[in-house]
């Protein structure tokens, strides 16, 4: 199978953009967004798996990338460790803790305003948002699974569209079990009979197919990422997280 046109990563990153500006320009807001829209389903997924219905968690979530994209929720990130992941993540707990105060003064009557999300959000290596929860690294445990998926998931799509534009997509279809671990035992000599194929040929194929899904994985992560020498170890993370 021959190569589909490859796609690089663009520099700089959406989140380099974010952080450059601090959210005041043009530019800088469109890259925001352009994250908040492709990394919904982690919050999303994660806020289901507290428990919520989704109706309700469809309506949190709506309210949390409303505010962070209306407000300056970044606005205190380090520009030389920044990951979007973690801001993401230190938001959306501040968030909830803010819904939950709310709600309870509302209950109360007092009527005070909730804190607001525009305050800085530290760094990787300062607090940040912190909630006093025991379960809190169990959360950020399900967190970055439900990251990782995404970032896998968006990986497999660019890929597909690649192979698509190329008029391969059958051939994408054939060897994509070999990408997300629903293979068959003994199904490469399938292939390879189906093919017309010899075995060694095959074998050839998916290795190369997995180091293309290696690099469309690795340029979703540059994408979130200040320092592209980052994206090892966050690459680390993510492995680790689906483990």
């Amino acid at each position: 199978m021959s190569d589909a046109p490859h796609t690089s990563p663009f520099a700089p990153t959406r989140w380099t953009l974010v952080l450059r500006a601090r959210g005041d320009s043009v530019e800088s807001r469109a890259a925001l967004s352009e994250l908040c829209e492709a990394y919904y389903q982690p919050v999303l997924r994660f806020l289901r798996s507290e428990g919520r219905d989704e109706d309700t968690a469809r309506e949190l979530v709506h309210d949390f990338f409303a505010r962070v994209l209306a407000g300056r929720a970044f606005d205190g990130a380090d520009p030389e460790r920044g990951r979007f992941r973690s801001y993401l993540l230190g938001a959306l707990r501040h968030f909830l803790a803010d819904q939950h105060d709310h709600a309870r003064r509302l209950k109360r009557g007092s009527g005070n305003a909730p804190q607001s999300l525009d305050e800085p959000v530290g760094t990787d290596t300062s607090p940040g948002f912190q909630l006093a929860d025991p379960a809190a690294s169990a959360q950020d445990a399900n967190f970055d699974r439900e990251w990782a998926l995404t970032v896998m998931g968006r990986a497999l799509s660019a890929l597909q569209k690649e192979f698509s534009a190329a008029a391969k997509l059958d051939e994408f279809e054939t060897f994509k079990p070999w990408l997300v671990g629903d293979v068959a035992t003994g199904s490469q000599a399938d292939i390879a009979r189906r093919l017309g194929l010899s075995e060694g040929a095959v074998k050839v194929t998916i290795h190369r197919l997995r180091k293309r899904f290696r690099t469309a994985v690795r340029s979703e992560i540059a994408q979130t990422l200040r320092d592209p020498a980052l994206v090892d170890e966050e690459l680390r993370h993510l492995i680790e997280a689906l483990l």
